[in-house]
């Protein structure tokens, strides 16, 4: 069974201690997946995570002919095991023109930029498309970078839907913005080693892309004749776990910790936890997303509505605007809705000015899993918080709610109950672990 439409948080009585894990990086995951797509040989990759960003990809890769076999990891439900066959560089042919070979990537961001400059190195024609929202997002820089390669891509608007026809290696240099979002950057470099292409990016100060110089990384630490390649754990998705420390530390006898936190530097979101924790503290200034943190910036600035003791400014978060939904808005929104007391101001800056109160409400998350996730982690400190579509973290973290619902040491063991979407009342508590698996 999905999750119902709507569910209430119940704050504990009692804190917990607690080690959680939590599902592997999407980001690397998906980056990996075509590293081993282009490698020569079977390359095996353990804890990845299995989410629908990431079955988006491998849908893909299968679509295009790659072998690909998916088992069960033991340690964490949300993760598999994957056996990737590459073709050594090989990228197999797409269809005609007039039967374009079809790749649906939903609302997988990673999914559609690092296919689109993917598949340009096989031949014949391919046709990228996704959800509505995904048809919304920017693709404009990555389709110009390509094109000044001489790769034929053809797009109304610049977004998907995209008809791309292939045409193998193509050496050349080639320059890329990323105002709009480091993945165009990223879908070049990881195709780069095959394609030939030597890639600048423009439109910001690389040591300041974090996620840019990940794929760098990546591709240089990568085993390119088959092997094995561990995925470390997701740092944002920890986030909200350090996020709950946060929040419950007044409380006696609660320690949450995340197993096997990442220490490769790789995720500039491996710096969530120090950062929420001196928000709890009352020792944060003025945070960045372009500096500070990555997707882990919508945990602190939920977190900061409660534990902040000045006025903090979030700031550089105009990509934000970019993904699943309009997240700045949104975050605004849902937070004032609560009774906080939150100002946008002008440059894409938020400002959290704490001392309101806050009470429960029903939470609009957009479809979008982070919003879901930051505001069920208010929910352990609010009572009466209820969060609509709370499926939608199936996206990145499908077994979130069953980690904050299982006991300790492995869970928060915190109470949720299935509410009636009309009258908002409780019906039911949901105890069965299956019932809080976001299929």
């Amino acid at each position: 069974m999905p999750l119902p439409e709507l569910i209430e948080i119940v704050p504990p009585k009692l804190g917990s201690v607690a080690q959680i894990t939590v599902p592997g990086s999407k980001s690397i995951t998906n980056r990996a997946l075509i590293l081993a797509a282009l490698s020569a040989g079977v390359t095996t990759l353990r804890g990845a995570l299995w989410s629908e960003d990431t079955e988006a990809m491998v849908d893909a890769l299968r679509a295009l002919g790659f072998q690909l076999e998916v088992a069960p990891d033991p340690d964490e439900p949300a993760n598999r095991t994957m056996r990737v066959t590459g073709r050594g560089g090989v990228v197999p042919p797409g269809g005609t023109r007039e039967h374009p070979l079809e790749l649906f990537v939903g609302n997988a961001g990673t999914a559609a930029r690092f296919l689109a400059a993917f598949v340009c190195l096989g031949s014949g024609f391919y046709r990228l498309s996704g959800v509505p929202r995904m048809h919304e997002r920017p693709q404009a820089a990555l389709f110009e970078a390509l094109r000044s390669l001489g790769y034929r891509l053809e797009s109304v608007t610049n977004r998907l839907p995209v008809l791309i026809e292939g045409a193998g290696r193509r050496p050349g240099r080639v320059t890329v913005s990323v105002e709009e979002s480091s993945q165009f950057a990223s879908a070049l470099l990881l195709s780069a080693p095959v394609g030939g292409w030597e890639v600048a990016v423009d439109g910001g100060d690389e040591e300041e892309l974090p996620y840019v110089d990940m794929t760098r990384e990546l591709v240089a630490a990568f085993p390119r004749s088959g092997g094995e390649f561990q995925i470390e754990p997701d740092a944002s998705s920890g986030s909200y776990f350090w996020g709950a420390q946060a929040l419950l530390q007044s409380m006696t006898g609660t320690a949450i910790a995340v197993r096997h936190w990442p220490t490769s530097r790789w995720q500039i979101d491996q710096q969530s936890q120090p950062v929420l924790a001196a928000l709890a503290a009352g020792t944060t200034g003025d945070i960045s997303r372009h500096r500070d943190l990555g997707d882990s910036i919508m945990t602190a600035i939920v977190v900061a509505a409660l534990t902040a003791r000045a006025p903090v400014r979030f700031t550089d978060l105009g990509r934000l605007r970019l993904q699943e939904c309009e997240r700045v808005k949104a975050l605004h929104d849902e937070l004032r809705r609560c009774g906080a007391k939150v100002e946008e101001l002008p440059g894409d800056t938020l400002v959290v000015t704490p001392g309101c109160p806050l009470q429960g409400a029903v939470i609009a998350t957009y479809k979008d899993h982070r919003m879901a996730m930051c505001f069920a982690t208010l929910g352990l400190k609010v009572a009466g918080l209820k969060i609509q579509n709370p499926s939608c973290v199936k996206k990145t973290f499908p077994n979130f709610f069953q980690k904050l619902q299982q006991p300790p040491p492995h869970g928060l063991g915190v109470e949720i109950w299935e509410c009636d979407p009309k009258s908002q009342q409780r019906l039911r508590p949901l105890t069965n672990p299956d019932d809080l698996f976001a299929a």
